[in-house]
């Protein structure tokens, strides 16, 4: 079933296709936002602006240091480890402009994640924050790493503000281990030594070159590197943009005749916030307000006061906390033109509380690494089908398969495979997993996810399939008990996993954040009593000052599965 194509029944202003042969490569589109609006304000952080033409000349100045002033050659991988500050579109977009392959990295790695994507990825450089530089000393004699080059916090920020505040981390907050790094050089001044020389036009700029590794998020099993190329990014680029440019109720566009301003919290590093930030807004000449720390909510408001925003990119988390602030509250939403939620599920109740606060629906969607990363999007301006994650985006075709690989039937839930220009050349260095990957046919890549798709090409994530608890024979899959649990008034977060039980096989374990401290495991199990069938309902309810969490705000199921694990194991030995 192609869902690329729904007659009547795109939202007005999206396209059913996209041009994917409009630019050869990213580096191609960052040129043009470079040439087309230098004077537009480009990125914000910590309070300070820059200009398109700042980042083209600052960028322009790091492919210069590159290409000249260490031993990189082109097609070598260099790793970005920051979080989202000015130096991230500057290290980005000269690195991809040297001819270099960018591999973002988490920075909130440990050391043998570290290891592990530096090495499997053939790093041969290093950009780091200075707060992880302690990390990468003690892990550099390991690596193929040969240029490392770090940078503090505000290096980016006129001299005062920049002093002052990475004083303040280093001496005050102490936030930043001491380290020895006698080879490394500070960004500031590699990008003196490259200012105002130019760099010679070498990029990757074959459509089916590699040019971002992007390593999945481990939680399942050892980090996998998608090797995403440059017809991957700019198809799924042009593919996010068709859906930012929808009309809304108003009938208006997100760019209308200016520049539209999103705010930036999730990481520069994921795959998700990459390209919609750094590539689809970047490419319509938008601004983008850079949130360093999103879990520091308060900060997070100051920095966003300022600002009429027109577009709130974040998640399920990040909303909760938001709107847990009375500060949030009193910001001026009338320029607010779509939210975009994705990365987690969406709470019903979340995206209800969400559009009372800021007269803005939101626009879940849905993606992943491999895919660059959108499959699937909602419409915005009241068009939202709440409780799906959208429609395929253009160019895009879906289809659910059975365990046996047959396609099942529209309204039938199944693995969700998806066919389209965004969809990842495979895992790097991995061709047992690639193939893994994909339909026998090698056509169609497997989400792993199980899903519904309706007559109008909406689509219901059920579950991860991998995730899913089996009770005396029934499926259960932790998502639908998540979403009924969360819209209980006392309950801030939750997650579901299964356990093994002597009766039935498995059963559900449920683990509770509450803003009640009173909330008990009885009154839980009343309110889902009516709400849940039998086989469904959790048999064990844990309450948790916090769950696990990747940085990007997704629970992380598989770290409470290893925790029961181990208290099973101990339990075993004692006894």
């Amino acid at each position: 079933m192609d869902a690329s194509f729904w007659d009547g029944k795109r939202a007005p202003g999206v396209e059913d296709q996209i041009n994917v042969d409009q630019y050869d490569s990213v580096v191609e589109v960052i040129e043009k936002a470079f040439k087309e609006y230098a004077d537009r304000p480009a990125f914000t952080s910590i309070g300070y602006t820059v200009t398109f033409k700042e980042i083209d000349e600052l960028s322009a100045a790091f492919a210069n240091y590159l290409q000249n002033h260490t031993n990189l050659k082109r097609g070598d991988t260099i790793a970005v480890q920051m979080p989202n500050t000015l130096q991230y579109p500057i290290v980005m977009y000269g690195a991809l402009r040297a001819g270099l392959r960018v591999t973002n990295t988490n920075p909130l790695y440990t050391e043998r994640e570290m290891l592990h994507q530096f090495n499997d990825s053939e790093a041969k450089a290093l950009v780091c924050m200075d707060v992880f530089a302690k990390s990468v000393q003690n892990i550099k004699d390991q690596t193929g790493l040969e240029t490392i080059i770090v940078t503090s916090l505000a290096d980016m920020l006129p001299p005062v503000k920049r002093t002052l505040i990475n004083f303040v981390m280093k001496n005050v907050k102490k936030m930043v281990p001491a380290y020895s790094l006698p080879e490394a050089i500070r960004l500031r001044k590699a990008l003196a030594l490259g200012k105002g020389k130019g760099f010679k036009a070498e990029h990757l700029s074959d459509p089916q070159d590699t040019i971002i590794l992007q390593y999945t998020g481990g939680t399942t099993g050892v980090a996998k590197g998608a090797e995403l190329t440059n017809r991957n990014l700019v198809a799924n680029m042009l593919q996010s943009k068709s859906m930012l440019h929808q009309v809304n109720d108003k009938g208006e566009l997100l760019k209308g005749e200016g520049q539209a301003i999103a705010v930036a919290p999730l990481p520069l590093y994921h795959i998700y916030a990459f390209t919609v930030h750094l590539m689809a807004l970047f490419e319509q000449g938008d601004h983008s307000v850079l949130i360093a720390n999103p879990r520091d909510t308060e900060t997070f408001i100051k920095f966003i006061t300022p600002f009429k925003l027109n577009a709130f990119i974040g998640l399920n988390t990040l909303f909760v906390s938001l709107m847990q602030s009375p500060n949030f509250k009193k910001l001026d939403f009338s320029e607010l033109k779509i939210t975009l939620s994705g990365g987690t599920a969406l709470m019903d109740d979340t995206a209800k509380r969400w559009k009372e606060l800021t007269g803005s629906g939101i626009s879940e969607a849905y993606g992943l690494t491999e895919c660059s990363p959108a499959v699937t999007m909602n419409p915005a301006g009241g068009l939202e089908r709440m409780g799906t994650v959208g429609q395929a985006v253009p160019g895009t075709a879906l289809k659910c398969i059975d365990d046996q690989g047959n396609e099942v039937a529209i309204g039938e839930r199944g693995e969700l495979c998806v066919k389209g220009p965004q969809v990842m050349k495979g895992y790097w260095k991995r061709p047992d997993a690639s193939k893994d990957a994909f339909t026998e046919d090698g056509e169609w890549f497997r989400t792993g996810d199980v899903a519904i798709i309706d007559e109008d090409g909406f689509v219901r994530i059920v579950d991860r399939i991998k995730d899913m608890i089996l009770v005396s024979g029934f499926n259960v899959f932790p998502n639908e008990i998540e979403a009924v649990v969360a819209e209980h008034p006392d309950v801030e977060n939750c997650a579901v996993i299964g356990v093994p039980d002597e009766k039935s096989g498995e059963a559900v374990k449920l683990f509770i954040v509450s803003t009640n401290a009173n909330l008990t495991q009885e009154e839980v199990k009343a309110y889902l009593k009516d709400k849940l069938t039998g086989y469904k309902m959790p048999k064990h309810v844990e309450f948790r000052d916090e769950l696990p969490m990747t940085p990007v705000g997704k629970i992380l199921r598989r770290e409470l599965k290893d925790e029961e694990d181990a208290k099973r194991a101990q339990a075993s030995n004692a006894a």
